[in-house]
């Protein structure tokens, strides 16, 4: 029986409940702050963005959240992902480690990002919503809502930030296929980006002004709400199938991980793989080493201050307590456009600050190095984020190799590169390089933080 059979879970072992890893934490998560009077906000404070259910599960506690009948149902298109045991990638690195991936690449849209697309979508639509509002860096969770948005009916916006806008047209037109419209960021179609396009007219754009973009287009209107990608609580929540799955595929294969590891931008596919582990390192005594794995042109998680900060760059956004670069930090246009984001889920800066996760940052090259190395011998073409991962996995399995001992390494392939395909090519012309953000441009940054 091959590796991918072996660990395919039957479609009747597909979690019923999503965790939440709020149940479990030593110390509370930090507030969320109304920016005018700093003091922690309410349900109805965020009622003009989300739809109430959705405000539920942000705040909620409870350990298990079960997953509606109609968003499995969806989820069956795809899910259970398979767990792939890389033993060509373990022979050509001449190492005793047990490499693992959980592939996401498999859905609809290619990656992890339907996993909280679906799900929002079906809430969006059962509290009556018509049209949804959004943002995307690289176009996988653009794409994934486009989708999500066709399957319940609901009209979809998304601004695209410009830089991966114009490296990235095949996202472009695939979120067009479902009905989506996509718009570069900054637009001319809002205040805040006009503003933005009045200052800096060849402006690349960052995560940041787009979601500016996208809610100041759902606060404008009363029939269109708000959706988020990553980052925020319910988000992170919705992405632990991932990881409750691969809980129940380790114990097919009689192993279980020493190391989980997963690329890291707003901090969802990190959060839907790793969050269930560490659930079982926090009840049961486990010890999985946990590491998130960043840019090093963006590192929010190595080089970020943990601060209360807005999430956009318009400053429309409550306050919440993260690993920041800064609000107005603007990254340098690398192809990994979904980990050019200024500021970290606040769930996963909490657990960076218990030290309950380590982080380190990459740079491109290496890291797409890594990714051509894997596809050479396992057949995937992994997304420029996700080379990250492949990059420190590698790197994990080297030092197992030097070190004469065998671990379980379990990282997240949290997308295909199939869309990305120009990134590679650059790469093989000889055209990228490992950039950097400006040391002065962060300090100013980070200099603006609100006074909490």
């Amino acid at each position: 029986m091959s590796d991918r059979v072996k660990f395919l879970l039957d479609e009747a072992r597909l979690p019923t409940h999503w965790y939440n890893i709020a149940a479990d934490l030593p110390e509370p998560l930090p507030p969320v702050l109304h920016p005018g009077t700093k003091q922690p906000i309410g349900p109805d404070d965020l009622a003009p963005l989300f739809p109430m259910s959705l405000i539920l599960q942000e705040v909620s506690t409870e350990r298990e959240i079960e997953i509606p009948e109609p968003v499995r149902d969806v989820y069956r298109q795809w899910r259970p992902s398979p767990l792939y045991r890389a033993r060509r990638l373990e022979q050509a690195l001449g190492t005793p480690a047990r490499i693992y991936y959980k592939y996401e690449g498999v859905s609809p849209s290619g990656s992890h990002k339907p996993n909280t697309a679906v799900p929002q979508a079906f809430y969006n639509k059962e509290a009556g919503v018509r049209k949804i509002a959004t943002e995307t860096g690289a176009g996988q969770w653009g794409s994934s809502l486009a989708f999500a948005g066709s399957v319940f009916g609901l009209e979809v916006q998304v601004f695209m930030v410009r830089v991966s806008y114009d490296q990235k047209p095949y996202r472009r037109a695939f979120m067009e296929t479902f009905g989506a419209r996509c718009v570069s960021s900054p637009s001319l179609e809002t205040s805040f980006g006009r503003q933005v396009l009045a200052a800096t007219p060849d402006s690349n754009g960052s995560l940041g002004i787009a979601i500016s973009e996208a809610v100041e287009v759902a606060a404008g209107s009363d029939e269109t709400k708000y959706a988020l990608g990553s980052v925020l609580n319910h988000v992170l929540l919705h992405q632990t199938v991932c990881g409750r799955e691969a809980l129940a595929q380790f114990d097919l294969a009689d192993d279980y991980p020493d190391v989980v590891i997963a690329c890291t931008g707003g901090g969802s596919n990190f959060a839907g793989l790793a969050f269930p582990f560490i659930g079982e390192n926090l009840r049961h005594g486990r010890g999985t080493r946990i590491v998130a794995v960043e840019p090093v042109a963006c590192p929010t998680l190595t080089r970020g201050r943990y601060a209360y900060d807005f999430g956009d760059t318009g400053h429309m956004t409550p306050l919440v307590k993260m690993h920041t670069l800064g609000s107005t930090f603007m990254p340098p246009g690398f192809h990994a456009g979904g980990l050019r984001y200024h500021g970290m889920a606040p769930l996963v800066s909490h657990v960076r600050a218990l030290g309950l996760i380590d982080a380190v940052a990459h740079p491109q090259l290496a890291c797409f190095e890594a990714g051509i190395l894997f596809a050479r011998h396992e057949g995937i073409v992994p997304a420029p984020e996700a080379n990250h991962a492949v990059r420190e996995a590698i790197d994990e399995a080297i030092r197992c190799r030097e070190e004469g001992v065998s671990r379980a390494i379990l990282f997240n392939l949290s997308g295909h590169g199939y869309f990305d395909m120009q990134a590679y090519t650059d790469y093989f012309a000889g055209k990228l390089t490992d950039q950097s953000y400006d040391e002065q441009e962060l300090a100013t940054a980070l200099a603006g933080l609100p006074a909490v």
